[in-house]
């Protein structure tokens, strides 16, 4: 999916978890960005516990899509079970 960012268009993809949007990610490929980090995919949004300040570039979409697995999962684990049930 196209995604219009600072006045040109990037490569994105939607990122879902249990068919609900978690992220938005995009294909840094314009001039301004560092030559290193071309290619790569950056969080443009993220949403719920996805909506994070610095979060790490990705090599792959599916790199993407496992950080989001482990954002969502992160607490779950950690919250006893009699919590959990809602």
């Amino acid at each position: 999916m196209r995604v219009l960012i600072d006045g040109h268009d990037s490569d994105g993809r939607l990122v879902l978890a249990d068919s609900q949007l978690a992220a938005v990610i995009v294909r840094l490929d314009g001039e301004t960005h560092n030559p290193e980090h071309k290619g790569r995919w950056h969080l443009e949004a993220g949403f719920g516990k996805c909506d994070v300040r610095n979060a790490p570039l990705f090599r792959t979409p599916d790199e993407a899509g496992a950080w989001v697995e482990q954002v969502l999962t992160r607490n779950a684990f950690s919250t006893p079970e009699r919590l959990r049930r809602w």
